[in-house]
């Protein structure tokens, strides 16, 4: 089975910058998509960034500029820095992955626990 352990969330003043990362673990195939999203109270969950296996990259408009992703392959292991963070960014962050398995090879995707975001000052 899969699991996804995301790290690095916690609590910083606006325009401040913090690193998250997630990392992968169990019977892995092959990893396609690796990705960030959102959610806050009353909101739907909301893309934040997405990198496929090839390195390309798509972010939401709020946080281009803002918010960079990044893969370790070999690691299993995506991370996103997040600079130039806003109040409206605060939320609770999940990592998502598109994932086969040897046990069942169609691709997937799977979800981490997520990891809170605050700022605030």
């Amino acid at each position: 089975q899969v699991q996804l352990v995301e790290s690095g969330g916690g609590l910083v003043q606006p325009g401040g910058s913090l690193r998250l990362s997630c990392a992968a673990s169990g019977s892995i195939l092959r990893i396609n998509a690796m990705g960030w999203y959102r959610q806050t109270p009353g909101k739907e969950r909301e893309l934040v960034a997405v990198i496929n296996s090839g390195g390309s990259t798509t972010y939401a408009d709020s946080m281009k500029g803002r918010f960079t992703i990044s893969r370790e392959n070999a690691q299993n292991t995506v991370f996103l820095r997040m600079n130039s963070l806003k109040p409206e960014d605060t939320a609770v962050y999940y990592c998502n992955a598109n994932i086969a398995l040897y046990t069942n090879t169609a691709f997937r995707p799977y979800w981490g626990q997520g990891t809170q975001v605050t700022v605030s000052s």
